[in-house]
């Protein structure tokens, strides 16, 4: 009967406290380690109010392939650099003394993107005041049509600087300079014409005689050339992503506007036009709509 009932019903059932097969549990996937930012660094490692300074990211994992920032409220314009990383030249306006925020938009090597605010101290500079003694008519405020005229040639000089940022830099280090002879007014320094009209002298005053010659200090584009009321003939040059020259009082002007100037080109000459006292070159230097000293650009070197 044993072999019928093993017939009718099968084999015994398998001891059901044996336990049953199952797959292998995976271990748990280690953690993506942690992105590294990159290092943020700025040279000279003091930045002065009213010049010009370099912003450099460094290292990273994922690296920086790419990024754009702001800072004093104008844009950044980060170009690579032989030693690996980024470079962008930036300004630090006048006034602005105390702790200023950078703001970066980094895109990564792995596709993502970061967001870095990082802190720049800002140093006062050493700008003196300057008191002067000239003719009435030079320290009276002007009429209404005259202001009105300054007003409109100013607007238009400073549209040239923003549209700086619209173009591509043509620039290079080392900068020439405009002349070669003594400064007789420095940047940044205070003017109190006759104890009543107070102004900031936001150019470099150079010494020349009337016909003497002019350079321009970098590759770039003649932007502007006129006749102003308080300049005289000027010339303004943009030398892309955001930097832009300026040259008043001219007595010649040897270039003219779409013009492609090279370093240490002859633009024009020095002149007595406009509203001043003697001949000289006033050269001017902006970052965007910012005046900064023209000499933290003949200092500049690529960091």
């Amino acid at each position: 009967m044993t072999g019928l009932v093993a017939w009718l019903w099968g084999p015994a059932a398998a001891d059901s406290t044996e336990p049953a097969a199952t797959e292998p549990i995976a271990a748990p996937a280690s953690p993506a380690p942690p992105a590294v930012p990159p290092t943020v660094r700025w040279s000279p490692l003091v930045v002065v109010e009213g010049t010009l300074f370099s912003v450099i990211l460094e290292g990273g994992d994922p690296a920086v392939q790419d990024a754009k920032g702001t800072f004093g409220g104008e844009p950044l314009h980060f170009q690579p650099r032989v030693e690996g990383g980024l470079v962008a030249l930036a300004a630090a306006p006048l006034d602005s003394i105390g702790s200023r925020a950078l703001h970066l938009e980094l895109a990564l090597a792995d596709g993502s993107a970061d967001l870095l605010e990082v802190e720049i101290p800002v140093d006062r500079g050493t700008y003196a005041m300057q008191r002067l003694t000239v003719a009435p008519e030079f320290g009276s405020p002007q009429p209404p049509a005259i202001q009105a005229r300054i007003e409109e040639e100013s607007a238009r000089a400073f549209e040239v600087s923003r549209r700086s940022h619209e173009s591509r830099r043509m620039w290079e280090p080392p900068f020439v300079a405009p002349r070669e002879s003594r400064i007789t007014s420095g940047f940044g320094h205070g003017r109190v014409f006759n104890d009543q009209v107070q102004s900031r002298h936001t150019g470099t005053d150079f010494a020349g005689a009337v016909g003497t010659p002019v350079h321009a200090p970098a590759r770039g584009v003649v932007a502007l050339v006129d006749e102003f009321y308080l300049g005289g003939r000027v010339i303004y040059i943009d030398h892309g992503a955001g930097l832009v020259t300026g040259y008043l009082h001219l007595s010649e002007q040897l270039v003219s506007e779409g013009d492609v100037v090279e370093p240490g080109q002859q633009i024009g000459r020095i002149g007595a036009t406009g509203r001043v006292t003697g001949p000289h070159l006033h050269w001017i230097v902006r970052y965007g709509p910012h005046s900064v000293d023209g000499l933290s650009l003949l200092n500049y070197a690529a960091p």
